[in-house]
């Protein structure tokens, strides 16, 4: 009785599979299985195919088929699928299906799942690459922007500003201060003499205080010459 099922799911598969099917022996033979898969943008990788290598026990389908997956010799490597490194996996997912359709020819329901289940794995991985594409797009965009939006002002980023502002500017005056007094002495060949200062470089220098102080006691020093000369006449 199982040779006879054997025989009738064979025709019945070479009716579907005319030119997928290769016989191997009497009761074992290889079906191509080519993956049906839409590749992203920029991604020329041909379709994997699998060989699913079908091989009947004596008493088949009241036993289980034995199954195994393999390669097309010579086929381009794809980036997200390896039958190497995958077949384990996917024949662990086959077996749900011959439990439930044991004791009825089950090879094209077994050739359909493995077909489903390695081209929703090389989906599930494309997802995966589109993902961390993504989050490579958002982290270089974040930033980007933050060359627009700058440090946010607080009080204590402002208090930080402000300080290192105004050494600063007090580097900037007193180097400039430095530099006019050099260009000075350059200009009288290092002699020190007295110059007539601008309302600005005495502010520059810090002078300006001193310069009222000094004007204020000249001032004093004259009323007591006036007052000398009164008492004399």
């Amino acid at each position: 009785m199982g040779r006879e099922e054997q025989i009738e799911e064979r025709e019945v598969l070479d009716s579907i599979f005319p030119d997928e099917i290769q016989d191997i022996s009497e009761t074992e033979y290889r079906i191509s299985v080519l993956l049906d898969i839409v590749n992203d943008d920029g991604d020329e990788s041909e379709p994997p195919t699998i060989l699913l290598q079908v091989k009947y026990p004596e008493a088949y389908p009241e036993e289980p088929p034995l199954l195994d997956l393999l390669p097309i010799p010579n086929a381009p490597v794809h980036s997200l699928f390896s039958v190497a490194s995958d077949r384990e996996s996917l024949l662990d997912g086959l077996k749900d299906t011959v439990e439930e359709n044991m004791g009825m020819a089950m090879i094209f329901t077994l050739y359909s799942t493995l077909k489903e289940n390695a081209e929703q794995l090389i989906a599930e991985r494309q997802a995966a690459v589109r993902h961390e594409h993504e989050q490579k797009l958002l982290a270089a965009e974040r930033e980007e922007n933050k060359k627009f939006h700058g440090t946010p002002v607080t009080p204590e980023t402002f208090k930080s500003w402000r300080e290192g502002f105004r050494k600063e500017m007090e580097a900037l005056r007193i180097k400039q201060v430095e530099e006019d007094e050099a260009a000075d002495k350059k200009r009288n060949r290092g002699k020190d003499i007295v110059v007539q200062l601008t309302g600005k470089q005495l502010w520059e220098r810090g002078l300006a205080g001193k310069v009222e102080e000094d004007d204020f006691e000249g001032d004093d020093g004259l009323v007591e010459d006036v007052e000398d000369l009164k008492v004399e006449g």
